[in-house]
């Protein structure tokens, strides 16, 4: 019973698969560069491009179930159709989806949108399948850890309606269950939806207040420039996707991105433990030269 795993290399796929792993589970890595593929021993690593329908037939052949990681690009729903469609193809029958909280809702945002489609393929393609919707993920503070720490300030306009952030542990360990769990079921189940928060809701002058707290000196919240936070992404990104950012920025500010009742405690059931926090990601990037989280 093989897993394969997509995005295997980015943050999340390497917590998905160390998961598995640690679960018992017989694993593949689908991977654009195997030379980039530092997995623990037992990974079967193919090399291949969710754009290439052919290393796409070779890398399902044999698995079981799939977990489906499509990368913020221009082609993100074409590369999603076409994983699926091969995945049917292949007879797999079991996904776990990566989508995004309020997939449904922030529909004038490109990758939102886009992601929302795929589980509406889901659901017409008739699979069993989970689809996981986190929220803003902790890691994504890596990118502005460099800006608070030289210039006293949180950067990310997240406004004051509050986000549930979500660590990336977490959510590759609840990807790991819900793989495990759909291809030891007897026979198809019923698609399922899974809202992916953090323990807490924070706004930006709480993660503001948390920086300050753990760097022991004042960092202020930058404010609610989306305008200037576009800006400042083309400096890193292509010009589509910084306002791509910029409209999901706007939909912080409009909308947030909150719980559901009950999503805290069924996570948490889920894991058997407490959810990772905030405050203590920060804690642990704060300091590290090279963050491995």
């Amino acid at each position: 019973m093989t897993m394969l795993v997509t995005g295997a290399t980015g943050t999340i796929g390497r917590h998905v698969i160390d998961q598995l792993v640690q679960r018992g589970a017989s694993v593949r890595a689908l991977v654009r560069d195997p030379a980039r593929a530092d997995f623990p021993a037992g990974v079967d690593v193919v090399k291949g491009d969710l754009m290439d329908p052919d290393s796409l037939r070779g890398a399902f052949a044999g698995t079981s179930a799939l977990f489906l990681l499509n990368a913020v690009t221009p082609d993100e729903f074409t590369q999603a159709l076409i994983a699926l469609n091969l995945a049917r193809e292949a007879g797999i029958e079991h996904v776990v989806y990566l989508s995004v909280l309020h997939s449904d809702r922030y529909l004038n945002v490109p990758h939102f949108a886009g992601k929302f489609g795929v589980e509406r393929m889901l659901e017409q393609m008739g699979f069993s399948a989970t689809i996981l919707r986190p929220a803003y993920f902790m890691n994504n503070e890596l990118t502005i850890r460099d800006t608070v720490l030289a210039c006293g300030v949180y950067p990310m306009p997240i406004g004051a309606r509050g986000l549930a952030m979500v660590d990336p542990r977490d959510i590759g360990e609840i990807a790991a269950i819900e793989l495990l769990r759909r291809a030891n079921a007897d026979g198809p189940q019923a698609i399922e939806r899974i809202n992916l928060v953090g323990p807490d809701t924070l706004t930006g002058t709480d993660a503001a207040a948390i920086w300050s707290a753990v760097l022991g000196r004042p960092i202020a919240y930058a404010g609610d420039d989306t305008a200037g936070f576009e800006q400042n992404l083309r400096n890193v990104m292509p010009g589509w996707m910084a306002y791509d950012m910029r409209l999901m920025a706007e939909r912080f500010l409009s909308d947030g991105m909150l719980p559901e009742a009950g999503d805290v405690a069924r996570l948490t059931t889920m894991l058997g433990r407490p959810l990772r926090n905030y405050r203590d990601y920060v804690a642990a990037i704060a300091t590290q030269t090279t963050p491995a989280i």
